[in-house]
């Protein structure tokens, strides 16, 4: 027996196969043509720096999936001479027998598949094997909770184009590739459509809900590689004007309908490979398996508890409850009891005899309005067992649809499958129907208006039933009132109160993590309380085991930090993307359809970002039409980026908020141009300090001070300047020197930049900072900027100008409160 045989077959991996069985779920990987584990999941380093596993080594899933058994299927990938796609097919049987063999008998510990390419066919007929009726093996199908395709060719053939095959098999295979495998499988092209079909429909069956996800390429691979050597093949690829390149196995062939599905940043041949922990494309991968991990109790459970469902041929005939939510139930929420009892007593299909239920939760993108709805389905899933809940996803209008066919599938809604069916009225129709029975249907992110009431109008679609209610999360309340007709079906989620804030940030944090109150309490209050901040912060701290105390003095440390902190990806089986889980990713999504549907409204927030958070005037704001002013003000409000304190025109903005829009601004580049913007605007708006308007410009005072602190070194040779200038006079009334002092220095470094030394504007500077020496006692360095001033007055203005007589008076008074009386008299005189 070769080495080669002597790997086939089902083979253990990790953990080692002494070591005791704690496992509560089995991984199985399988690879696909021309090759065989471990090679298929190796990653080699150059150099010679050896190689990367990523099923067994220690860093890599293993850590990331430590209650898992994982084992790699080796099969004959190579010989494909005789009847080669039954071959292919007939490895499926082997698989079902040997996972039996390994001592599962008809056990239901979980089971989540990783197949390769063509290995995912192999697995698709096992499954449908698995399926069939009086198969032996029907608890694996049972048991399976997941399956990750790499690159899997469900259409990899072209009908039109029978060279299809050729590209897919040549690209994988190389010299290797079979002339005979190549026909049969342009052959027997319409029976793996068969299949890919049965499988398809399998996974999506009410009494199965098979979880899965299509991983896709999307780097071409270098045809020329298999044969030629990397250089040979660089040059003839150039020669051939790079049509050599190739994506072998394309999105519409590797993903199923209504399926997961994602790119990974890989050529065909990367897609089973990953340098290591870090590597965004195991991350991607990694978290699929974990989703599937975490959900699979309760996979199981809607396994053993689902009721069987009769089929006429008409939808009517359905009977039995349907469960549709993409998420499992979040073990790590915590409170919102009073939102909850609220919202669950409102949701009840039927509380109103007339109508179909609807009401929206509504507030700041990262406040938890998904979460909750998650809670609050599973716990209306616990009080009406007779009654299905559906989850839709209304972040654009593709996954609306295949989240509505995936409705129809399990309704078993005729024609749904059609290639022309209208799904979206087709699924409209059958949840009207009383007959359907009664339903909880959730809309999910319904923050887009051009979406749900522009061109592709989803709120049309939405189904009418007294049997029926539905839920909407929205981050807009405009548009939440639209879709619920009424205020009070509204219910605002803010922030969560410090008790529940706190349980959060304790969920995955060991107790030396949070033994310091104060770093505790503080962090929470820098945080305001967000579930996403507190996440994403408490996740960061359990990766690096640090204390709170410590990331609280990473977040005081500078902005740019903060940003930084807030851009972090997280691990949150929750949430849709993974990989866009951070806080400051969830704003700019909401700030994006503010800039798409209301201009002025962005704008207004830009420029808030540049001003203190607190008490901000609309009279700061740039100037607008009324009209126009109050809808801004309002689509701010209704995304809850801003709120309005009970003095009326008066606003407060989020500081977390703030750092992230200003980084946006900077990776735009539009940084400096909207500060110079604001302080153009401050100074017109700001008056010069005096008792009369002391109101006003203490009012101002703190924006401006913000802004300046945010200048970024604007030339603005006059705005600029004359704004240090009344800041610096403003502070001067109110007694605080110092900070006069630093306004008065700064205006004149930024005016011997720009007009000069000798400018008088310059030496009118020059003379406000040695007056604010003066207002501090620092008596010598007064007198040494004054007799600068005065040298310089009488060299540009003359010795009789009144400005060089202002500052001879500066410079005697200065010497007299010195005691340097002779020389204060000769100058007075």
């Amino acid at each position: 027996m070769t080495t080669t045989d002597a790997r086939r077959g089902l083979r253990q991996i990790a953990p080692a196969s002494d070591a005791p069985d704690n496992a509560t779920i089995d991984v199985i990987a399988i690879h696909g043509l021309g090759t065989e584990s471990p090679r298929t999941w190796e990653f080699k380093k150059k150099g010679g720096g050896g190689v990367v596993n990523w099923l067994s080594d220690r860093d890599m899933l293993p850590a990331a999936l430590p209650e898992a058994r994982i084992f790699t299927y080796d099969w004959n990938a190579n010989y494909f001479e005789d009847a080669p796609v039954q071959t292919l097919l007939g490895h499926a049987d082997t698989l079902l027998r040997l996972i039996v063999a390994e001592g599962r008998g008809s056990q239901t510990r979980p089971i989540i598949f990783i197949a390769s390419c063509f290995g995912g066919l192999l697995l698709a007929e096992a499954i449908n094997r698995a399926a069939q009726e009086g198969s032996a093996y029907r608890h694996i199908l049972l048991s399976t909770v997941g399956v990750v395709f790499l690159a899997t060719p469900f259409r990899g053939s072209d009908a039109a184009k029978q060279a299809q095959w050729q590209v897919v098999v040549g690209g994988i295979m190389g010299e290797q590739a079979s002339k005979r495998l190549i026909d049969a499988l342009n052959k027997s092209d319409r029976e793996l459509g068969k299949l890919t079909q049965s499988f398809a429909e399998l996974a999506r069956r009410d009494s199965i809900q098979l979880p899965l996800h299509c991983f896709y390429e999307t780097k071409q691979t270098e045809m020329l590689r298999r044969l030629l050597s990397p250089s040979w093949a660089t040059r003839f690829s150039a020669v051939l004007g790079g049509k050599t390149h190739k994506i072998l196995v394309n999105e519409s062939s590797a993903c199923l309908d209504t399926f997961e599905r994602k790119g990974l940043d890989a050529t065909h041949s990367g897609m089973n490979k990953f340098q290591g922990p870090e590597c965004p494309n195991f991350t991607l991968v990694k978290d699929a398996i974990r989703q599937f991990a975490g959900s699979s109790s309760a996979v199981l459970g809607r396994r053993t508890n689902c009721k069987p469902i009769i089929f006429t041929g008409r939808v009517e005939a359905a009977v039995g409850r349907h469960w549709i939510v993409p998420f499992g139930r979040n073990k790590d929420f915590v409170g919102r009891e009073t939102i909850l009892t609220d919202l669950l007593a409102r949701i009840s299909p039927g509380g109103d005899e007339h109508d179909c239920q609807r009401t929206a939760i509504e507030g700041l993108g990262g406040v938890g309005k998904t979460q909750i709805a998650l809670e609050a389905a599973f716990r209306f899933g616990d009080a009406h067992s007779d009654c299905s809940v559906f989850w839709v996803p209304a972040v654009d209008a593709t996954a609306f649809e295949n989240a509505y066919r995936a409705i129809g599938q399990q309704l078993n809604v005729p024609g749904i499958d059609e290639e022309k069916a209208d799904v979206k009225a087709l699924i409209k129709a059958a949840l009207s129907r009383q007959s359907t029975g009664s339903w909880l249907l959730i809309i999910d992110n319904a923050d887009d208006t051009n979406l749900l009431f522009g061109n592709t109008a989803l709120a049309n679609c939405l189904p009418f039933s007294r049997k029926g209610s539905i839920l909407f999360t929205t981050r807009n309340h405009e548009l939440g009132v639209r879709l619920v007709e009424s205020e009070s079906h509204i219910l605002p989620v803010e922030e969560m109160d410090r008790d529940e804030a706190l349980k959060l940030l304790r969920k995955n944090l060991k107790g030396d993590q949070m033994s310091d109150t104060r770093s505790n309490e503080a962090l929470l209050e820098f945080l305001a309380n967000l579930p996403l901040a507190i996440r994403q912060a408490s996740a960061y701290m359990a990766k690096k085991q640090i204390s709170t105390a410590q990331y609280l003095q990473l977040c005081k440390s500078s902005d740019e930090d903060v940003i930084e902190l807030l851009s972090r990806d997280f691990e949150d089986r929750h949430r849709y993307e993974t990989i866009q889980n951070p806080v400051a990713t969830t704003w700019l999504i909401s700030f994006q359809h503010i800039s798409d549907h209301d201009p002025l409204a962005a704008d207004y927030l830009r420029f808030m970002c540049f001003l203190a958070g607190k008490d901000i005037p609309q009279s700061l704001l740039p100037p607008a039409g009324r009209l126009k002013a109050v809808e801004a003000i309002g689509t701010l409000k209704a995304y809850a980026f801003i709120s309005q304190r009970k003095e009326s025109d008066t606003y407060d903005i989020h500081r977390l908020v703030q750092i992230s829009m200003l980084s946006w601004l900077a990776q735009k580049g539009e940084h400096k141009g909207w500060s110079a913007k604001v302080l153009r605007r401050l100074d017109n708006m700001f008056p010069f300090p005096e008792h009369e308007n002391r109101e006003e410009w203490i009012r101002y005072l703190p924006h401006t001070q913000h802004a300046l602190q945010l200048w970024n070194g604007t030339d603005d040779e006059k705005a600029t300047p004359d704004l240090l200038f009344k800041v610096g006079e403003s502070f001067h009334n109110l007694g605080k020197y110092k900070e006069a002092e630093q306004m008065h220095r700064q205006a004149l470094q930024l005016k011997e930049k720009v007009l000069g030394k000798e400018h008088p504007s310059t030496l009118a500077s020059m003379n406000n900072l040695a007056l604010a020496f003066d207002s501090q006692g620092r008596y010598e360095e007064a007198e040494q900027m004054h007799r600068q001033a005065l040298q310089l007055k009488e060299k540009v203005l003359g010795k009789e100008n009144p400005e060089t007589l202002s500052s001879i008076t500066n410079l005697a008074n200065a010497l007299q409160i010195q005691g340097k009386y002779e020389e204060a008299e000769q100058i007075h005189r």
